[in-house]
């Protein structure tokens, strides 16, 4: 990896008299924390002080409340909404009444009242551009389109039911991150303000490729500014993040480690001459944190250490695939070091139009790599307290969008509209039954009608697998306890294993 330190002169400064001034004039890195948030964010609130394992950190492990079957989370999110009919939930009624027209009293209360897209922009019913297959003892109905993932069925536990509340991008994914329309703690932050990370070195929360309105979605919101993502660019390029040091790299590290020891404590006497002030506690937290980072992150991120068999597995060197298998080794790499919450993003799944081509496309980038991290993490023997979750913030719609105007209709050229009505996700690992499908939409795909599972339970099911009760881990905020679930929320206990 190639890394660089800015010290034009060479030389070393006073030290100020001011932190203000320390900061300014010795312009250290914060690398991937966001010093500029850490200052302006609130902190008012009552940490879970009382189930930690160690006292000398916000992030030192935490007990969860009962056993859990799962230690971290892995989210994949496939951020634009991917066709569940023509990926996880095969729709043969597609097929045979390809070119008709739904009645309305068919079609999803809130669409036919024109509360989602435009009804007018919408057709027939589009048959898949795929063809479907069972797949694994399981047998499960999987798309050609996602072969790899698909030699994995038996591990799979597909939502079918899903819901959400928006039929818009940024509204949705924010639902999906936060479990509110508005700004809230994203589902990360909370689970690493609730269970604390296993490595003091690292963060507890990384994002790799961040998505559309990162400051919300991977924010910590009204938790302290610790529990925010620590966000990763770049590692999609074979030269990997690049880090900016504290201190210098050509040191000795343990000259280095004496830097970082004194910048440690010219924080704690500033702390203590300040008085109680939270948010310049988070700061230095978070400042210590990224201190720790420089002799830890450096090793973790370089995938290069990795045999060229594993970066094969991933798809890495080979066109299409290299950008997300080298972001999915670095999760599993992650996962290795102890960071309990990680998310890797992949983009240009809104499928409005060209479908049938697109759609292999997207799915090409993405399943190759999928598989070998479900493979590598089993074989690894992580995946049994791991749980991977792969989805996009909605589904698509049965019909043919983007045909106003049109008196004939090119298939191959249009697209599926936003369904927030009935769509489908997969999990695996993590204490979670594979192999196994739970939920059902109409014969078209449009609309849940049995078993539906909001995204407020979906979040109450992943707490609930990491040993978490929704209900008790709260945080006191603005004279009131909030929780990820808010009010709602019911743990799928049908999905357990």
């Amino acid at each position: 990896m190639s890394m660089k330190a800015s010290f034009p002169c060479g030389r070393v400064p006073v030290i100020p008299a001011t932190r203000r001034e320390f900061l300014q004039q010795t312009a250290l890195g914060f690398g991937s924390l966001a010093f500029a948030a850490l200052v302006t964010q609130s902190t008012a609130g009552t940490p879970i002080d009382s189930r930690a394992l160690s006292t000398g950190s916000p992030l030192a492990p935490k007990l969860p409340h009962f056993q859990p079957r799962a230690k971290r989370v892995i989210l994949l999110f496939m951020e634009g909404g991917p066709s569940h009919v023509d990926l996880l939930d095969y729709k043969p009624e597609l097929f045979r009444r390809h070119g008709q027209r739904l009645s309305a009293e068919s079609l999803p209360r809130h669409f036919r009242e024109g509360k989602a897209e435009n009804p007018e922009d919408f057709g027939p019913l589009m048959a898949t551009p795929v063809k479907f297959k069972q797949y694994g003892q399981s047998g499960l109905w999987l798309s050609d389109v996602i072969p790899h993932i698909a030699q994995c069925a038996d591990q799979l536990c597909v939502l079918k039911g899903m819901v959400c509340d928006s039929t818009e991008h940024g509204t949705a994914v924010q639902q999906f991150h936060t479990g509110m329309v508005v700004p809230r703690p994203s589902m990360g932050a909370w689970i690493t303000y609730a269970l604390g990370t296993e490595n003091q070195n690292l963060p507890g929360f990384v994002v790799i490729s961040p998505p559309a309105g990162t400051t919300i979605n991977c924010g910590s919101g009204f938790l302290p500014p610790i529990y925010q993502a620590t966000l990763l660019h770049n590692t999609d390029k074979s030269s990997g993040e690049k880090l900016r040091y504290l201190t210098d790299p050509r040191l000795p590290p343990e000259l280095r480690r004496k830097q970082l020891e004194l910048l440690r404590e010219i924080n704690r006497e500033h702390a203590q001459r300040a008085g109680q002030d939270t948010t310049l506690e988070s700061m230095i937290e978070s400042f210590e944190m990224a201190a720790r980072m420089q002799l830890s992150a450096p090793e973790v991120l370089d995938i290069s250490r990795e045999t060229p068999e594993t970066m094969a597995r991933y798809g890495i060197g080979a066109g299409e695939t290299d950008s997300f298998g080298r972001q999915c080794l670095l999760a599993r790499r992650l996962v290795e070091a102890g960071v309990r919450f990680i998310q890797v993003t992949s983009k240009g799944w809104d499928h409005h139009n060209m479908i049938h081509r697109s759609l292999r496309s997207s799915c090409a980038r993405v399943d190759k790599p999928t598989a070998a991290l479900l493979t590598d993490l089993k074989q690894r023997g992580l995946l049994d307290d791991t749980l991977v979750i792969w989805s996009g913030e909605f589904g698509r719609t049965p019909l043919v969008q983007g045909v106003r105007g049109k008196t004939t209709l090119n298939y191959e050229a249009l697209g599926r509209g936003h369904n927030p009505y009935g769509w489908s996700l997969w999990l695996a690992g993590g204490g979670v039954k594979g192999g196994f499908c739970y939920g059902k939409t109409d014969d078209f795909g449009f609309q849940a009608v049995e078993d539906r599972v909001h995204i407020h339970d979906l979040h109450a099911t992943i707490l609930y697998l990491l040993g978490l009760d929704h209900e008790r881990l709260t945080y006191r905020h603005a004279g009131r306890d909030f929780r990820l679930t808010d009010v709602h929320g019911r743990v799928v206990k049908e999905i357990v294993a």
